[in-house]
């Protein structure tokens, strides 16, 4: 049962729960009785970043261990067969999952909060006692190697994937993809998934975020009760490698059979998450290829010349320097003029400080959309887990307007100056073959 109660607009560090087990899981929780149901939004520090730590680097035989173990993960565990697992999940009208990125492993749940003990109960088992069944292990690699085979036609993910080679360079992990390649996902052994388990999921640094009808106190005696006696360990990591600024234009086209359009992506390596000036450079991206209609990209490259089906920017963040580019898809014949005419629109940024009525425009986007983005469980987990993996403090959504109202044209001027090179640059292009 679950009783409506008003709650403050903005979550904080008045009504977020936070505290550490000796084990290092950190629980966060708030409460909302305006619906009955809770989320579960965690990760887990296991990732790609793991795999180079496994084999030769410039050859990275284990490229895509990590998503191939989580995949497995969700098909069963040494209590549950993969049959018994979802009909306990879809019993209660739940859903589950997993997912894998270079830094970490994410998981999560929904469901009715007087659920939220089987959900926890069903996650821990699922992360701390796989079977790794073979039969199980067989058809997940059968997905992957089937949406590798899907990815060779796919003119945005090739554009991507090539962008990725370009930025970085082959000894940090972000040059490589997270779902690996046909062969080495072909080559990858039952074995090498219980290793990989064995050796990196642990609970150090692992975070989970709980919010929805149910008291914080009842979320912390529920986590704690179901993951207070994992103690396994893993090794610590390397830091990243450093990403060198590109020092000249690094272009590579990749041509797709039966494929009328072409994709293009052009970018540096941009700042971490918790970089100061981030937030700077967030909303020069916005000015620059966001807001409205994609921002100053959209207005020039497709409005007023025609040349793009879609053109718009984007900055990752991220644990290490996730990249800032610009992407288009645009008529094989309007590759050249596009990638100039988006050449211009980042050197107008250099030269010229952003009128102070597009910047207020821009601002008022951003904050105008960052209740929209709270008005659901989903949306407060999120935002919750992401301030505290990138230590922002609880009270950043409070202070979220302040810091962006505080930003001026000579800082975005400055963001662009510093992070975005019109003459050195990666350049991806796939496009059609003929």
């Amino acid at each position: 049962m679950y009783t409506r109660r008003r709650k403050p607009s903005l979550p904080g560090p008045d009504d977020i729960l936070r505290q550490t087990l000796p084990n290092g899981i950190t629980i966060l929780a708030r409460e909302n009785f305006n619906s009955p149901a809770v989320v579960i939004d965690a990760y887990i520090e296991v990732g790609s970043e793991d795999e180079l730590g496994l084999g030769s680097v410039q050859q990275a035989q284990y490229a895509g261990l990590a998503d191939l173990s989580s995949d497995v993960l969700e098909r069963g565990t040494q209590r549950r067969t993969f049959n018994q697992l979802y009909e306990e999940v879809e019993s209660i009208g739940a859903n589950f999952g997993l997912s894998t990125g270079v830094h970490i492993t994410s998981f999560g749940a929904k469901g009715l909060a007087e659920d939220l003990p089987l959900l926890l109960d069903i996650l821990s088992d699922v992360l701390r006692n796989p079977a790794f069944r073979p039969e199980q292990v067989e058809k997940a690699r059968h997905d992957i190697l089937t949406e590798l085979e899907e990815r060779r036609y796919d003119i945005r993910r090739m554009a991507a994937l090539t962008f990725k080679t370009l930025t970085y360079p082959p000894e940090h992990p972000y040059h490589y993809s997270v779902t690996g390649y046909t062969e080495t996902v072909s080559a990858l052994s039952r074995e090498d998934l219980l290793n990989f388990h064995q050796r990196y999921y642990a609970p150090q640094g692992m975070v989970i975020v709980i919010v929805g009808a149910i008291k914080n106190s009842d979320v912390y005696k529920a986590v704690t009760q179901v993951f207070e006696d994992w103690s396994t360990s893993r090794p610590e990591r390397e830091p990243l490698p450093p990403v060198p600024a590109l020092t000249k234009r690094r272009e590579k086209r990749v041509r797709i059979p039966d494929r009328k359009q072409s994709k293009l992506i052009l970018g540096w390596p941009g700042p971490h998450r918790e970089d100061p000036d981030f937030l700077k450079c967030y909303l020069c991206n916005t000015v620059l290829g966001v807001f409205g209609m994609m921002g100053r990209l959209g207005k020039v490259v497709r409005d007023q010349n025609g040349l793009a089906y879609y053109t718009y920017s984007q900055i990752d963040g991220g644990k290490g320097p996730g990249a800032w580019r610009i992407s288009a898809g645009v008529n094989p014949a309007n590759v050249d003029q596009s990638v100039d005419l988006i050449l211009q629109e980042v050197q107008r940024l250099q030269e010229q400080p952003v009128p102070e009525e597009e910047l207020n425009d821009s601002k008022s986007y951003l904050t105008g959309s960052l209740p929209i983005h709270l008005e659901t469980n989903e949306g407060v987990a999120q935002m919750v887990l992401n301030m505290e993996r990138y230590n922002l403090g609880l009270d950043y959504i409070q202070r979220y307007r302040d810091l962006i109202a505080e930003i001026t044209p000579s800082d975005i001027q400055a963001m662009a100056q510093h992070w975005l090179d019109p003459e050195h640059f990666a350049l991806a292009i796939a496009e059609p073959a003929s």
